[in-house]
């Protein structure tokens, strides 16, 4: 748990940096291509493949395709239909799609986490839902997309460590994430990148390598291992957490409006739905996804 809370108070502030900074200014495809290519210059050196599965290489690869190469270049387009708070509060779907995924993995479905999750979602939305612009159609679409992609990436992920139980860390391993990930970054830069609107300062360049190095390479690692040590009902839960923390970080670094009782009653919400998955996993026992 602990690592979710931590990643969540990093990619708060993170959201924040790409609004302000990059969104409309830097080429989407080329800031999330920078962010793969650092983030693997992490874990690459690390990587040992002697003794793992095939199928481990691949899915923990897929993994990486669909939670960080489609999820951020869909995030990153978002941002040009979306302001920081919308993208905040169209992510709040993401719980559910993690609590249908990780069921449909276990060949069952019930209740605890669904209703969990669920409560997350009403959550977020009494957080933010108001002020939503007229371009938010296509923002919301894409941002589904990048939900998807992220929730089946890290439920994938999870009941992969389960399923093949890998000897020694798992950073030893994390390097493929990043490459499956290129695989579907680097052919859309190349297709659909501007050159013409490359980073053009430093303090942009500066970004690129908080977010490639820490948001993206520590980041990732340290969600996906959380992951694997929890449920699929808290998992679901904490990636609604975001909200209220990337408010925050809104209103405590650059001063912009929040609805504090908004914020209050909605992160409140958000703590219940926790309890309320911590109560259902002690009277209904389950295995977590790892």
């Amino acid at each position: 748990m602990r690592y979710l809370v931590f990643v969540t108070l990093l990619w708060a502030f993170s959201f924040s940096l790409i609004g302000e900074y990059l969104a409309g200014r830097v080429d989407s495809y080329f800031a999330v291509l920078t962010r793969i290519l650092l983030a693997g210059a992490l874990f690459l050196p690390l990587l040992r493949l002697k003794g793992l599965p095939r199928g481990l290489i691949a899915g923990i690869a897929a993994c990486g395709a669909l939670q960080f190469g489609v999820t951020y270049v869909c995030l990153y387009l978002s941002f040009e239909y979306l302001t920081v708070p919308e993208v905040l509060l169209f992510t709040i779907t993401t719980p559910l799609y993690v609590a249908l995924i990780d069921e449909g993995l276990k060949g069952r479905f019930t209740l605890g986490p669904l209703v969990s999750t669920a409560l997350a979602v009403v959550g977020a939305a009494i957080i933010r839902y108001d002020n939503i612009s007229s371009e938010f159609l296509s923002g919301f679409l894409i941002l589904q997309l990048a939900n998807l992609a992220f929730a089946a990436g890290q439920v994938g992920y999870a009941h992969l460590v389960k399923h093949y139980t890998p000897e020694g860390p798992l950073y030893r391993s994390f390097g493929l994430f990043f490459v499956g990930a290129l695989i579907v970054v680097l052919p859309a830069f190349l297709a659909l990148g501007n050159p013409d609107k490359l980073p053009q300062t430093s303090l942009q360049w500066g970004v690129l390598a908080w977010l490639g190095l820490l948001a993206s390479g520590l980041g990732f690692y340290l969600w996906n291992k959380g992951a694997t040590l929890v449920d699929g009902g808290t998992l679901g839960i904490m990636n609604n957490a975001l909200i209220p923390a990337g408010l925050l970080v809104n209103l405590l670094i650059w001063n912009r409006d929040a609805d504090l009782g908004r914020l209050a009653v909605g992160g409140a919400v958000i703590l219940f739905s926790l309890w309320v998955n911590r109560w259902w996993q002690r009277r209904i026992p389950a295995p977590g996804i790892a």
